[in-house]
């Protein structure tokens, strides 16, 4: 996983703020570059020269599958649209799932030198260094940070209620464009909280297994048990949990 987290790392660094492909998928914001190519290929190659029968569920290529218990999801470039226009808040995901259980998670950004691990059961680290996720037990004091969708239908409680519903409550939310990254930041106690409508399983499955392991609790908006393929996410310390839980549910 290390190998591969590394690969597409190099192809990051390789492209960035240089002269690349791009091009709209399922909307004109929702974008793919010629890097995110090139570290998928990069990755999956490495993969695939140790593990040849795993099976591989990347953002591009979508499913390679197989009859293996062992499943690599890879998001190749979490925070495209950043990457696209020259901001370094990005990263290469790999999480590796076992008979349908998270067992390990790696999150890279090359630009800042922040390798996040975790390894089920045995915790989670920054550059090898633990990390715990924060202590703040007063919601009225959190930090938060959030993502939003290229398109969702008006509800009564879509996104942007959501995120208005928050900020007139005079609490601080940021918005970074990278879920993993999110993830990773709540993981190390930079942020309180993340909560976001509309994920992929790429965008969240090494991510919640480090908020996990560095102490944190992920749940869908329900409350219940996260799994990656589903889309609403709440990860946070564990502190503020219900009444961010409460919040984004209008109660």
């Amino acid at each position: 996983m290390l190998k591969a987290t590394e690969a597409g790392g190099k192809i990051l660094q390789q492209y960035f703020n240089g002269p690349f492909e791009v091009s709209s998928k399922s909307s004109l914001n929702d974008l793919v570059t010629e890097a995110d190519k090139q570290s998928e290929k990069a990755i999956i190659e490495v993969i695939h020269s140790a593990f040849p029968d795993h099976f591989i569920l990347s953002e591009e290529v979508g499913a390679i599958a197989s009859e293996s218990n062992i499943k690599w999801i890879i998001d190749p470039i979490d925070g495209t649209v950043n990457f696209a226009n020259g901001v370094p808040i990005c990263c290469v995901s790999i999480g590796v799932e076992k008979d349908g259980e998270m067992i390990l998670g790696a999150v890279y950004n090359p630009f800042m030198n922040e390798l996040f691990v975790a390894e089920k059961g045995k915790g989670a680290t920054l550059n090898d260094k633990p990390i715990q996720v924060s202590k703040n037990g007063n919601f009225n004091q959190c930090l938060l940070v959030t993502g939003f969708p290229y398109k969702w239908e008006e509800s009564l409680n879509n996104p942007m209620v959501v995120f208005e519903r928050i900020i007139k409550m005079g609490l601080p939310v940021r918005r970074l464009g990278s879920a993993a990254i999110d993830l990773c930041w709540v993981a190390c106690g930079r942020f309180d909280g993340f909560y976001e409508h509309h994920l992929q399983a790429w965008d969240s499955a090494a991510g919640f297994l480090i908020v996990e392991e560095a102490g944190g609790k992920v749940t869908d908006y329900n409350g219940n048990r996260y799994s990656p393929y589903q889309k609403t996410i709440l990860a946070t310390n564990g502190h503020i949990h219900q009444a961010l839980q409460d919040l984004v549910n209008g109660k």
